[in-house]
């Protein structure tokens, strides 16, 4: 419609104003204080358990899940590899067919 009335019109040039506006808002300075301040609380409930919180992750012994993580991985792709090896058999077989007739 803009251009309708002025066909000179460029509407970058018109909206670069508001844009830049709003980008500063979102992500600017003004975007990053904002979201500071609504996230303060959280952040003052939560860093005073992080000492104790890394403690225990890093003291945990994790192999039991490693290993089954490993487990659940073989299992995939086992079932990967029959998957593959039965279409790469049909496959075959169609090409064999075309071959012979």
């Amino acid at each position: 419609m803009g251009r309708q009335l002025d066909p000179e019109l460029n509407l970058w040039d018109t909206a670069k104003p508001f844009l830049t506006k709003w980008m500063n808002e979102q992500i600017g300075w003004r975007g990053l204080l904002r979201s500071l301040k609504n996230e303060a609380p959280q952040w003052a409930t939560t860093l005073p358990t992080l000492p104790r919180k890394l403690n225990e992750a890093l003291s945990a012994n994790r192999t039991d899940l490693l290993v089954q993580g490993y487990i659940g991985l073989m299992r995939e792709q086992k079932r990967r590899n029959f998957w593959l090896a039965l279409i790469a058999v049909l496959l075959l077989v169609i090409v064999l067919k075309d071959v012979w007739h």
